[in-house]
């Protein structure tokens, strides 16, 4: 992510901030070229987090999803052997890491598909990115919904 966009203090205005970027970006091709290469640029998952227990289940490749609520903030981390589910998983925890419970529960997948992102990609990685948004929201709002220490 930018270093604007990172900074937002809102999902909305990071959200803002990726679609204003990537509408910039005629091409559907270019577009998906551009959010691949951020993701190669981004850091990959620490091994000790590779673990069963944050896997995706019903991926056909690895996919890793670490959810974590720290200090009022939700914090996502990704990665996947898949560099399409690396980029668009990668997106939406940038989106919504480092934000209040309420704020990152607005990660909704479909915007992908506003931006027309997601046509090229097969039936069943487009499926596994909306339900892996689903469950950082449904994380999110967990959060929302918790008692206070």
């Amino acid at each position: 992510m930018t270093s604007d966009s990172a900074n937002a203090a809102t999902f909305a205005a990071r959200r803002l901030h990726w679609e204003q970027h990537l509408r910039r970006i005629a091409d559907p091709q270019a577009r998906f070229g551009q959010l691949v290469e951020h993701a190669r640029r981004r850091p990959p998952l620490p091994e000790s987090l590779r673990r069963e227990e944050f896997r995706v289940s019903g991926c056909q490749v690895r996919l890793w999803l670490v959810p974590e609520f720290v200090d009022g903030h939700c914090r996502f981390q990704t990665d996947s052997d898949a560099v399409t589910l690396r980029a668009f998983v990668g997106l939406l925890c940038e989106l919504a890491t480092e934000l209040p419970p309420a704020e990152a529960a607005q990660v909704d997948g479909r915007w992908l598909e506003e931006l027309g992102l997601l046509r090229q990609l097969a039936e069943s990685r487009r499926a596994t990115i909306l339900r892996v948004a689903e469950q950082m929201r449904a994380f999110a709002l967990q959060q929302v919904a918790a008692p206070p220490p």
